[in-house]
């Protein structure tokens, strides 16, 4: 699904609010996370198109 950001503080917001449910999910797991990249990829997408979100 195509994601776009409107500017580049839009797009730094959310890249740090994936970090931030991203630390709360690698507490959860209890282990990192080496695909993390991908998990902030779902995370972004998701959140812009308005689905539910990964934990």
């Amino acid at each position: 699904m195509p994601t776009t950001y409107d500017s580049v503080d839009d797009l730094a917001a959310a890249l740090r609010r994936a970090a931030d449910a991203h630390g709360r999910h690698e507490e959860r797991t209890g282990q990192e996370d080496p695909d993390w990249p991908d998990w902030y990829a779902l995370y972004m997408v998701r959140e812009r198109s308005g689905e539910e979100l990964p934990t």
